[in-house]
């Protein structure tokens, strides 16, 4: 009798394709790996450094005064915060709202910081920040003593609101200056210093806002809450002033003094493109693991101070003032733990950074351990005592995380870097716990909201970072690896002769979970033609899209004229002079071949002489297109629509040329007419970069050209050399190409 696999061969097909494709799959794995970047610990940014005194490294920082006024307005902010915690439930019974109300309008007020950080984020790594933080201050003063006069609860939610968006500057713009002022060394401590201090006033603002409300209230009156908002603006609106007189550190100095043993700066560097940014900051692992861990964590951090004040109330009838002397009992312990995981931090990353981003998984997740028990004491010293640990576990774990950041996101992205954890923290986790609290929290109690939202975050946000410790000392390299092709970069400028039009260094690009380009790096010499060729799939169009901006790298880096443009928008780089040609069909085929050109030449309307000109222009390098002007682009044969999307592109007077697939289903002959205009363009010195699936096509055009192969150079070299490489040669022949 046949065996199974003649009786049916298609189990054999599938079983086939299923190794061929488990094998694929272990190959691209073994390339992927084989590409992580991974530099010794004495280069890593801070990793194996001489150790730094405190007052010492405030002194290399240029003094102390621009730390000390940051922490005093992140103090104030703490103090703030603290007044909507604990007079929750006078301000409830002033507005006449629910629990679960006055619960979603605290938390959310935390959640406003999102609508602010985002724009915030983007001004830090694009403009001067001292200016920033001093007038969102002013504002954010303001917005304090609004909240005080506010007369219902709607309006005590916008006020809150605006407090919110004024606050985003404190996380994104304050740690971005920060880590530019003051050595890596250090950085640790100030953190701690920044959370202790913090914490200090958010332990004595209890007693201080619950002291100035029971003062406040006289006989048989609920408002005195109202002038704990009013004193609270006027020390922010001064430390706000003084800010005005710090000056701007130079960005990212010290992660190049510690790696490069020198410090520079790029002479007018181009603006940082928020989508990008996003985009090369969720393909930083360290980063991706950090912000899915503390939106886990939010649900519970942010609801639970104030369904802590609800508890207290309900359960041992404490009054504003017993729990603000509660609060401040409980958080005294964390200040001094704060003082000791400061040094601890500088010494763990000094040792061995991954040890730090576990540290801070542990103590969150142990945290979640302790805060059930905390919530079925009998007693309030008992709730008090068994609230500490979980106090302290939380401030350390919060104080570390400004510092790792710091030095995991590149130094041009740290603003951004900053907002995007504080748009997935308080959007998420904020937002998240304050609706869900809105909807349970009358009907649970504050105990059973508290649990069911802070123990499984906790828990889960903890695990999630320490398993994220892995990846820490691959995205440091890579921090390195930017850093040293800048110092190349800025040497290469003393000789502008040696600046090539185009540079790729590299590079690695992804869709999704698949990797396309493995370390891809190349440059192109103004005037010169280089040929992409390769493999179908070997990813030479991605390169196109990496290059004009239309997708962002997990590393590299891209450079027209040796300035930096890895994170600029598409709209940017083509202002720049990078224009491509894209394959396929590229003009609008019921407009006429006049109007396709008007369309092309959209930017520069508000000039009608401008237009002209451009459009004549490249009427004179297309001869065939200069008689059919009045005629819809739909009707030309193809290889005219090819001449008239490339004559489109041409409007711009490209600094580079991006061409992808220009023979592409083209007869002979009009590939011949294209060449033709392609070789003007050489003589004129256009700069271009084609992709090509025809090797005579490349070999009449190109100077250079690159093979590619499964998203690697398998050869650069003049184009008369890859004829003689019989392999990839019959390769470009072979294959067609639609990467």
């Amino acid at each position: 009798m046949d065996d199974d696999t003649d009786q049916h061969p298609e189990a054999t097909d599938a079983a086939a394709l299923a190794a061929t494709v488990l094998e694929e799959e272990a190959t691209r794995r073994a390339r992927q790996e084989a590409t992580e970047v991974l530099f010794p610990d004495d280069l890593l940014p801070g990793v194996k450094s001489e150790e730094i005194g405190l007052r010492r490294g405030l002194a290399m920082g240029g003094g102390a005064a621009t730390f000390i006024v940051l922490l005093v307005l992140n103090s104030l902010d703490e103090l703030q915060a603290a007044a909507i915690t604990v007079l929750a439930p006078d301000i409830r019974d002033t507005f006449g709202v629910s629990d679960g109300t006055i619960t979603f309008i605290a938390s959310s007020s935390a959640a406003f910081v999102v609508f602010g950080a985002i724009p915030m984020g983007w001004m830090a790594d694009r403009m001067r920040r001292v200016p920033i933080i001093g007038w969102a201050s002013v504002f954010f003063s303001g917005m304090i003593a609004l909240s005080g006069i506010a007369t219902n609860a709607f309006l005590f939610f916008w006020a809150r609101f605006g407090a919110g968006i004024a606050k985003a500057n404190t996380i994104p713009v304050h740690s971005s200056m920060i880590a530019d002022a003051y050595p890596i060394g250090i950085r640790g401590r100030l953190g701690a210093l920044t959370g202790g201090c913090g914490r200090l006033v958010f332990v004595i603002s209890p007693v201080l806002v619950g002291g100035i409300a029971a003062i406040a209230n006289g006989p048989g009156e609920i408002d005195g809450w109202r002038w704990a908002y009013y004193l609270l603006g006027i020390p922010v609106a001064v430390a706000a002033l003084a800010t005005f007189l710090l000056k701007e550190p130079r960005r990212g100095q010290w992660e190049m003094t510690d790696v490069l043993g020198e410090s520079f700066t790029e002479p007018d560097p181009l603006p940082v493109s928020l989508d990008a940014a996003f985009s090369r900051l969720m393909q930083i692992r360290t980063v991706r693991t950090v912000v899915v861990g503390f939106s886990a964590l939010g649900f519970g951090l942010f609801t639970a101070p104030v369904l802590e004040n609800l508890f207290l109330e309900d359960r041992f009838n404490l009054d504003a003032l017993d729990r603000g002397i509660t609060g401040t009992a409980s958080g005294v312990f964390a200040v001094f733990a704060l003082f000791y995981i400061g040094p601890r931090f500088d010494k763990l990353w000094r040792r061995d950074p991954t040890a730090t981003l576990r540290l801070i998984g542990a103590c969150i997740g142990l945290s979640a351990v302790l805060k059930p028990i905390q919530y079925f004491m009998p007693t309030v010293p008992l709730f008090i005592a068994f609230g500490i640990p979980t106090m302290v576990l939380l401030t350390s774990a919060f104080a570390m995380v400004s510092p790792l950041m710091q030095a995991i996101v590149p130094y041009r992205l740290r603003g951004t870097g900053t907002a995007l954890i504080t748009l997935y923290i308080f959007f998420i986790g904020a937002t998240g716990g304050g609706l869900i609290s809105l909807l349970f929290a009358d009907a649970w109690g504050p105990r059973t909201t508290t649990l069911v939202l802070s123990v499984p975050s906790s828990l889960l946000g903890g695990w999630i970072m320490y398993r994220g410790a892995r990846f820490l000392r691959h995205d440091l390299s890579l921090n390195v690896q930017e850093l040293l092709d800048e110092q190349d970069e800025h040497r290469r400028k003393g000789t502008p002769d040696r600046v090539p039009a185009l540079q790729v260094n590299n590079l690695d690009f992804s869709y999704g979970p698949v990797q396309v380009l493995f370390d891809v790096g190349f440059e192109v010499q103004r005037g010169e033609t280089l040929a992409l060729l390769g493999t179908n799939g070997a990813g030479k169009s991605t390169i196109l899209r990496v290059i004009s901006g239309l997708g962002t790298p997990q590393r590299g880096v891209v450079r027209l004229n040796g300035r930096t443009i890895t994170y600029t928008s598409p709209q940017l780089r083509a202002r720049l002079g990078i224009q491509q040609l894209p394959g396929g069909k590229g003009v609008f085929p019921d407009m006429t071949v006049r109007q396709n050109l008007m369309m092309g030449a959209f930017i520069h309307r508000r000039d009608p002489g401008e237009v002209e000109r451009r459009t004549d222009g490249v009427l004179e390098l297309f001869d065939d297109l200069a008689g059919r002007t009045g005629q819809k682009a739909g009707s030309l044969s193809g290889g005219q629509q090819q001449m008239l999307a490339l004559a489109r592109v041409l409007l711009h007077d490209p600094e580079v040329l991006l061409i992808d697939e220009l023979s592409l289903g083209l007869a002979p002959v009009v590939v011949q007419d294209l060449l033709t205009v392609v070789k003007r363009l050489q003589e004129r010195g256009q700069t271009i970069v084609v992709v090509e699936q025809s090797l005579n096509v490349a070999l009449a055009i190109a100077d250079r050209a690159i093979f590619l192969e499964k998203g690697q150079i398998r050869f650069e070299g003049p184009t008369a050399e890859l004829l003689e490489r019989d392999d990839l040669a019959r390769a470009v022949f072979l294959d067609r190409d639609d990467d």
